[in-house]
C-alpha cells in the first residue's frame, strides 16, 4: 500500500513542481510552492504511520507551520505589490 502511496504523492509533486517552473504569474508559483509544501508533510506523514516514529511528528509540525508562515509571507507580499 505504502508504494502506492508514495507514487500518488510523487505525482503530486511533479505536478507542482511544473506548475512552479512554469507559472506564468507569481500568485501561481505561489500556490505551487504551497502544494509542494502540503504534499511533503503528507509524505512525511506517511513515513512517520509507516515506522511507528514519533520523531517525524516533529519533523512534520515544524514543516507545517514554516509552510504556513512562508506562504503567508509571500501572500502579504503579493498583496502589497498589487500583482
Amino acid at each position: 500500500m505504502y508504494p502506492l502511496i508514495f507514487t500518488v504523492l510523487a505525482l503530486a509533486g511533479a505536478g507542482f513542481l511544473a506548475r512552479l517552473v512554469r507559472g506564468p504569474s507569481l500568485p501561481d508559483r505561489v500556490l505551487a510552492l504551497d502544494g509542494l509544501v502540503t504534499v511533503t508533510v503528507a509524505a512525511t506523514a506517511v513515513v512517520a504511520a509507516r515506522q511507528g516514529d514519533d520523531v517525524w511528528l516533529s519533523v512534520l509540525v515544524v514543516v507545517a507551520i514554516v509552510g504556513f508562515v512562508g506562504t503567508s509571507a509571500i501572500a502579504r507580499l503579493i498583496e502589497s505589490r498589487g500583482a
